[in-house]
């Protein structure tokens, strides 16, 4: 998925002032964060970072735009054509197509970026976080509750500067909205709605896979593109964007657009890990992919002083009941926070970067003279330098592997529902589906031969 990418604010001096006040407020708190003395290099504040991309097309050009302050080292891509803007745009940057060739040979990288499909995350990453590298890798963590959970390890044990990319997480709406429904003004949450447009058009669902065998482009590595998947012929419906809507290589609408849409709440609610999940109505199921749409239901344990909390995910541009928006315009993507008091709506897949997409408390009326909470929570210019900013020793990163793989793993949940089509009973210390053994390939998969974390 191409994302919008986070522009600047229109007021860069409240922004510095909030990055200033409230640097060091307590941002993240789940039941997996694990505290390490940083094993891997800092660089100092006062030079710029080696940096290599794992992936160097499509969302990876973004990445490589919002990080040029610093040395781009190397690019590696298994895909010439996908990647030619890249090479072109840094011609001084090694080229590779096997990243373990790069991470060989490219001994002075600092920080790694995993820009690659899915179910090529944990690999790489892990990979380089093992070779002392900082990792920014793009979302959803990982492919499976098996990757995440190692991914996290790892970085705990590197101490390595983490981050997921999710550019929502650091926009002014995002942590203002989580510091609302912190603050109690929405009331007790029980109960959150999250949708989203996707597939829209983005790639094919509800398929089943392609018969035809048609030859692979000499411009591409098909066999490292595959990586740890298992062997199937190539098609040029996978390649170079369309493998979200494949269960072996993608995590569907609920991994691509949950991570973004649910993020707000989950990081406010400190949501952790959900008991069970259910696919409430979807289209027919396909082995190969997520269904054209679905409705399912994660269920959150009550933790602390809050109570228990129930999620409805919406995907294929089905929508919450129409009431629950008090009269208001219903986006393509967003959330309900709903409380006991009132309602808070992201009426994007982020709490709002600029005043426009802000995110709104519902009903309006009864918020006309609402005054936000002080800060709580550091403010950033955006996700990428705040990445940069945390290898150089600065504050930590708000979305590390710590959290990310929580929220990551709490939607693969939801998918194991889509997957087997049944209830699913979460056994989170056991890293098991109770009763339901079909699920286990999905939980930990297989690797292809010469793969291995």
């Amino acid at each position: 998925m191409k994302e919008k990418s986070a522009s600047r604010p229109h007021s860069i001096t409240r922004r510095k002032f909030l990055w200033s006040s409230a640097l060091g407020a307590a941002a993240l708190a789940s039941p997996f964060a694990i505290r390490a003395v940083t094993k891997a290099r800092i660089a100092s504040p006062n030079n710029k970072l080696n940096i290599g991309f794992i992936g160097a097309g499509g969302r990876a050009m973004e990445n490589i735009k919002e990080m040029t302050s610093e040395n781009i080292v190397a690019l590696c891509d298994v895909d010439d054509k996908n990647a030619a803007q890249s090479f072109a745009n840094h011609p001084n940057a090694k080229r590779y197509r096997d990243y373990r060739k790069m991470l060989d040979t490219e001994k002075s990288l600092d920080a790694l970026v995993v820009s690659t499909p899915d179910h090529i995350h944990a690999i790489a990453a892990i990979t380089a976080l093992r070779a002392g590298k900082h990792v920014y890798c793009e979302k959803p963590l990982a492919h499976s509750i098996w990757e995440v959970r190692r991914m996290r390890e790892v970085a705990a044990e590197t101490g390595a500067v983490t981050q997921m990319g999710t550019q929502g997480h650091a926009m002014e709406g995002t942590r203002r909205a989580v510091e609302v429904i912190r603050s109690g003004a929405i009331g007790d949450v029980s109960e959150l709605h999250v949708w989203t447009d996707r597939p829209a058009g983005w790639w094919p669902q509800g398929e089943e896979r392609p018969t035809d065998t048609p030859p692979v482009p000499e411009t591409l590595d098909w066999d490292l593109w595959l990586g740890p998947a298992p062997y199937r012929p190539y098609h040029p419906i996978y390649v170079p964007f369309k493998w979200r809507g494949r269960w072996d290589f993608g995590t569907g609408a609920i991994g691509d657009m949950g991570v973004h849409n649910l993020d707000t709440a989950f990081w406010a609610l400190d949501l952790g890990l959900p008991t069970s999940a259910s696919v409430i109505d979807s289209d027919k199921k396909a082995n190969d992919c997520p269904p054209l749409w679905s409705k399912t239901q994660l269920n959150f344990p009550a933790k602390g002083k809050r109570g228990p909390v129930k999620m409805f995910f919406y995907d294929g541009a089905k929508l919450p009941p129409a009431d629950l928006f008090h009269g208001e315009k219903i986006e393509s993507n967003g959330s309900l926070v709903i409380g006991s008091k009132g309602t808070l709506y992201t009426r994007t897949w982020h709490g709002g970067e600029t005043d426009a997409d802000m995110f709104m408390l519902l009903p309006k009326k009864q918020f006309v003279n609402f005054v936000p909470p002080a800060p709580t929570l550091p403010r950033t210019k955006e996700h990428h330098y705040e990445f940069i900013q945390a290898c150089k020793g600065g504050p930590t990163t708000q979305s590390p592997f710590s959290y990310a793989s929580v929220l990551t793993e709490a939607l693969l949940v939801g998918q194991l529902a889509l997957r087997t089509g049944k209830s699913i009973e979460w056994d989170a210390k056991g890293m098991k589906a109770k009763g339901v053994p079909e699920a286990d390939p999905f939980i930990h998969p297989t690797f292809r031969n010469g793969w291995s974390i």
